[in-house]
């Protein structure tokens, strides 16, 4: 299965990476009806940091992230399932289709999940490269300021300088 189109239907709601009942019944190939009724009568095996419902504004909010509307009308708000609720499902749905859909829904995640490690890597150094560069640009900015603020030295006229070096002694006549 194309681990892209699954990361597409992967979603971020509640601050948790989840997929809708309906593009999981769509990939296990079970109505969306026949997934909830499973979750439903296995409810003990989906404790709220494994699926949770969306409620009004969220579902309005998703929704209106899509130009097109493939979504149809649903009678009821859709389920979230987290990573975890996802390999819960494999063990209510019991069929290979269920199990080869989920081990590639679960391989998605860890791939999202790199993508957000990478990232974070990825930042922290340009993070550092901005904080270098910034104080080495503060440093020129600093020293430019210096001589252009620098006070004008007096010079003395050459008679008035003392000379350094050795003197000759004056000659007596």
């Amino acid at each position: 299965m194309d681990l892209s189109i699954i990361q597409k239907k992967i979603f971020e709601i509640h601050g948790q990476r989840v997929m809708l009942d309906k593009h999981l019944a769509e990939l296990y190939g079970v109505e969306t009806k026949v997934l909830v009724q499973g979750m439903k009568r296995n409810i003990n095996r989906f404790p709220s940091d494994f699926m949770f419902q969306l409620n009004q504004s969220e579902w309005e909010h998703l929704r209106s992230q899509f130009v097109t509307s493939s979504w149809g009308g649903s009678r009821y708000l859709p389920y979230a399932f987290t990573e975890h609720g996802i390999t819960m499902l494999s063990s209510v749905l019991r069929s290979d289709t269920a199990v080869a859909v989920n081990i590639s829904v679960v391989r998605a995640f860890i791939l999202l999940k790199q993508y957000g490690n990478d990232f974070q890597v990825l930042q922290q150094q340009i993070n550092a490269l901005e904080s270098k560069f910034n104080r080495k640009i503060e440093n020129i900015n600093d020293f430019i300021e210096l001589i252009m603020n620098k006070p004008e030295v007096e010079l003395r006229p050459q008679s008035e300088r003392n000379r350094i070096g050795y003197k000759l002694p004056k000659k007596t006549q």
